[in-house]
C-alpha cells in the first residue's frame, strides 16, 4: 500500500535511490547504499530507512535481507513532493579552485537551487569539471537538508549557446551580476520579482568581458549589482541563492 507518510522519520537513515517507482513493493538497494547499511551502519533485518529518487519521491521501507551487496527493502509507504513552483537557475563560471566549487554546490543544493549551468567565458578558469564528483557533492547536500529533489547540473556551455538556447527565452526573470562600473545595474533586491522564477548569471574572477555582458543585454537579461563590495564569485551566487529565498520563502 502507498500513502503519505504519517509517521515520524526524521532519525531514520536516508539514502539516495535512483529509480524508485510508486508501484514498487519492494526493491534491492544498490551495492553502495547496501554496504552502507549493513556494513557502516549495521543495520539488521526488521529496521527501517527512507530512501528518494532525487526526483520528488520519498518512501520509508524497511530491511527484509541485510545482504552486503544487495539488501533488500520492503516499501512500507511513500509520498511525492511537488516541486517548487518558483525556482532559481544560476549559470556560473566555476573557479579553478575545486574546494571552492565543491563548497558552492553543496550550500546551493541545501538552499534549494532548481538548475546549475557551468559557464565559459573568455576568463573561465575551470573549464572541464568532474562532473561523477560533483554529483556526489549535490546528493550528499540534498540527503543532509532532508529534501527530495536534486538539482540539476547541467554541461558546460559557453556564454553565447547558454543566452541562446531555447530554454532560457521561457524564463521570467535573467539577470546578469557584473562589476563593471560604467555600465549601468540596479541592485540585485530591486530586481528580484518575487512569485517568478530567475535565472542568474555569475562571472569568474576576473568578471565577464564587455562584449560578454552586451550579448546578454541584447537577449534580455538584466544586469544587476550585488552590493557595495567585490564579491568571489561562489560568494556571489550564494549571495543570490539567500536573496531569491529570503524574498519568495522567507
Amino acid at each position: 500500500m502507498h500513502c503519505l507518510i504519517s509517521i515520524t522519520t526524521d532519525m531514520l537513515p536516508y539514502f539516495y535511490q535512483p529509480g524508485l517507482k510508486k508501484d514498487m513493493s519492494s526493491l534491492i538497494l544498490d551495492e553502495a547504499t547496501s554496504k552502507h547499511c549493513v556494513q557502516v551502519l549495521r543495520m539488521r533485518a526488521g529496521e527501517q530507512l527512507l530512501l528518494t529518487d532525487g526526483a520528488g519521491s520519498k518512501a520509508i521501507c524497511t530491511i527484509l535481507s541485510p545482504e552486503r551487496k544487495h539488501c533488500l527493502v520492503k516499501i512500507e509507504h511513500t509520498e511525492t513532493q511537488q516541486p517548487r513552483q518558483v525556482q532559481l537557475s544560476l549559470a556560473i563560471a566555476f573557479t579553478k579552485n575545486n574546494s571552492r566549487n565543491e563548497w558552492f554546490l553543496e550550500k546551493a543544493t541545501e538552499l534549494g537551487i532548481g538548475h546549475i549551468y557551468p559557464l565559459v567565458t573568455a576568463r573561465t578558469e575551470k573549464e572541464k569539471l568532474k562532473a561523477e564528483r560533483l554529483e556526489q557533492i549535490l546528493v550528499a547536500a540534498m540527503l543532509q537538508s532532508q529534501q527530495v529533489y536534486l538539482p540539476k547540473l547541467h554541461e558546460a556551455l559557453p556564454v553565447k549557446r547558454f543566452v541562446t538556447q531555447p530554454g532560457a527565452a521561457g524564463i521570467p526573470q535573467k539577470l546578469i551580476a557584473h562589476c563593471i562600473e560604467r555600465s549601468e545595474k540596479i541592485p540585485f533586491l530591486q530586481s528580484i520579482q518575487p512569485g517568478k522564477s530567475l535565472v542568474l548569471m555569475i562571472g569568474p574572477e576576473g568578471d565577464f568581458t564587455e562584449e560578454e555582458v552586451s550579448l546578454c543585454l541584447h537577449h534580455g537579461y538584466q544586469a544587476v549589482s550585488l552590493g557595495i563590495n567585490r564579491l568571489r564569485t561562489e560568494t556571489a551566487a550564494l549571495y543570490g541563492c539567500v536573496a531569491f529565498n529570503a524574498l519568495n520563502y522567507g
